[in-house]
């Protein structure tokens, strides 16, 4: 198996004013009109740093490392690599991983495979890291959804990413995830239940999925589905094991 290239926020993918702003920069007036791009299939995950806020700049850097860290290390785990994504978008706080449709890594995996991955390297990350250090112990929120997303010259953008987002920060997602003694909280979108978790592919159990979450996005009331993931390990799904897995 190709080693999987290291996730990092500038790896390639610092873009510089032509490739983000057209021939004008953004402090010179206005730029051209572009029209609007065509829409691509992704797959969506974001991760959030809980309480990020009230860390202190150093202490923000530290998480902002690692989290890419412990995303590259469970990515390498479960089989994911460049081909199966797009250059990652840092958000600051989280970052956001725009994965392409493939038959080498189904949806299923995604909450299956990759959701207990992350909860274990975050379990082993904070074990190291006693009570009086509290600030650097790490949790995290995600999200995984799938829809349409647009391209421009600055980024990706569109409805499905909006509702990502949202339910990603929905105060009630928040809240619930502040009273858990998990490192790990994930919320699915209702089109992630529907099409994925209430089949139980891959060992999925719909009844770790709570429906805790509803947000208003283009006038449609959207649900999510909250689970708490357990840190179980599982063996890369290399591209021949997926196939055999899902070709019937």
């Amino acid at each position: 198996m190709v080693e999987p290239t290291p996730i990092r926020p500038n790896d390639g993918h610092l873009a510089n004013s032509t490739e983000t702003n057209g021939d004008r920069s953004p402090c010179r007036g206005k730029r051209p009109r572009r029209g609007i791009s065509l829409p691509v299939t992704r797959n969506i995950l974001a991760v959030d740093i809980e309480g990020s806020s009230q860390r202190t700049n150093p202490v923000k850097g530290e998480l902002r490392d690692d989290v890419y860290g412990i995303v590259d290390d469970a990515f390498g785990e479960v089989g994911i690599d460049d081909q199966h994504c797009d250059p990652i978008i840092d958000r600051g706080d989280g970052l956001l991983v725009l994965l392409r449709p493939t038959d080498d890594f189904p949806k299923p995996f995604l909450l299956s495979r990759l959701m207990p991955a992350l909860t274990r390297l975050l379990v082993t990350r904070n074990s190291g890291i006693s009570l009086a250090e509290k600030p650097r112990i790490m949790r995290l929120r995600a999200v995984v959804h799938t829809g349409d997303v647009h391209y421009d010259g600055n980024g990706p953008f569109g409805e499905d990413l909006d509702v990502a987002f949202r339910l990603l920060d929905a105060p009630r997602f928040k809240a619930y995830f502040k009273t858990a003694p998990e490192p790990l909280a994930v919320v699915a979108s209702d089109t992630i239940y529907q099409s994925i978790i209430r089949h139980g592919y891959d060992g999925l159990d719909d009844k770790e999925f709570n429906p805790l979450v509803n947000v208003t996005v283009g006038f449609r009331r959207r649900k999510g589905w909250v689970q708490l993931p357990r840190a179980c390990r599982f063996s890369v799904a290399v591209p021949a094991q997926a196939h055999a897995a899902y070709a019937s």
